[in-house]
């Protein structure tokens, strides 16, 4: 699509034009755009209201680089797909905007490659801080070292590796899955089966902790045969909930390791004529917002996203007024989950 011609005027006004109107030199006219002491509040009223009468706009981008900040931050994201990283980027978008800073966002698609690239595109483009979260492929993270190497701020949210010493914003995992596994307890569950997700992904190793922890709290054994390993969607959801079907002795209940996966395990259980929570309670895991909706109601574990993201984006602006970003030790925010109970898991 081509720009129309007001739009191409407007984008070539430069402070050119303004100083030829004014008679005055162009760097006159920038130190009065600028604020500068050694310019009259007179001649620093006249040229603002020119700048406006010819539709002038500063280019923010030559601007700050030429005071050594590109006022970007860079962000990576497994995928926009998921509403809880799209909730996380309102979160950044907001403290970024408070600080007078713009955001580029990189979507890896759960790939280590394509995460890769982003990173490779930001440090090219000069970005003032990198927030990222792994992607479900990633293991080695030697290009995330690259960033921390080259003294370019990094700060990492929900999937973080704690190795690459930088700071870091999650949600208690742990803490969540021990929550929604005692919650499907207490609703006089025996038989309480798991969905998980890539073990070396730290968030879904910390949920399936947090599920076996649970059930010998409440001296109930971990049965390996009700734990199936799954790719988080809908689809593994669904198959491995099929298999659990299978099993001479099925579930009374079912802990996911997020929501979409406990979306294909309820697809599962309707298509097999379970009633839930009748037959089988369900309990997912991130608050997606599609839960409130289906039918019944989808139990779930809050993750904080938007607040996560405000976090990631202060840690950033808080530790750049320190001396050095990397010198002090790196700070790990934990936010603490919340349950959030529907139907899907309310026997009593």
């Amino acid at each position: 699509m081509f720009a129309n011609s007001e739009e191409n005027s407007i984008a070539r006004i430069t402070i050119h034009d303004i100083a030829r109107q004014l008679k005055i030199t162009a760097s006159t006219v920038s130190r009065a755009l600028n604020g500068h002491p050694g310019i009259s509040d007179a001649t620093k009223s006249i040229v603002e209201q020119t700048a406006k009468n010819l539709n002038y706009h500063r280019n923010n981008i030559a601007s700050s680089l030429r005071l050594g900040k590109s006022k970007i931050i860079g962000v990576i994201i497994p995928s926009v797909e998921v509403n809880f990283f799209g909730s996380v980027l309102n979160g950044i978008e907001k403290i970024a905007s408070e600080n007078d800073y713009n955001i580029i966002i990189y979507q890896s698609n759960e790939l280590a490659e394509f995460e890769k690239k982003g990173v490779e595109t930001f440090l090219r483009s000069r970005v003032d801080c990198v927030l990222a979260s792994f992607s479900k492929e990633t293991i080695n993270p030697d290009h995330y070292r690259e960033i921390k190497n080259r003294g370019v701020p990094l700060v990492l949210f929900d999937r973080t590796n704690d190795d690459l010493g930088v700071p870091s914003v999650v949600v208690d995992d742990y803490r969540g899955a021990f929550n929604a596994t005692r919650h499907l307890i207490s609703q006089g569950c025996k038989r309480i089966a798991h969905i998980g997700g890539q073990q070396h992904v730290l968030i879904f190793n910390q949920r399936k902790k947090g599920y076996t922890d649970a059930l010998r709290a409440h001296n109930i054994p971990v049965d390996e045969n009700l734990i199936a390993y799954g790719k988080a969607s809908i689809e593994s959801g669904k198959d491995c909930m099929s298999q659990l079907l299978k099993l001479p002795d099925i579930p009374d209940a079912i802990f996911t390791v997020e929501d979409f996966t406990a979306l294909g395990a309820m697809q599962a259980l309707k298509e097999a004529g379970k009633k839930i929570p009748e037959d089988v309670a369900v309990i997912g895991f991130a608050n997606e917002p599609f839960g409130k909706y289906i039918t019944p109601s989808l139990s779930t574990v809050d993750q904080q996203a938007t607040k996560m993201g405000e976090e990631a984006a202060r840690l950033f602006f808080n530790l750049s007024e320190k001396n050095g970003f990397y010198l002090h030790h790196p700070p790990k925010i934990v936010l603490e989950p919340a349950l959030v109970l529907r139907g899907s898991s309310s026997k009593r």
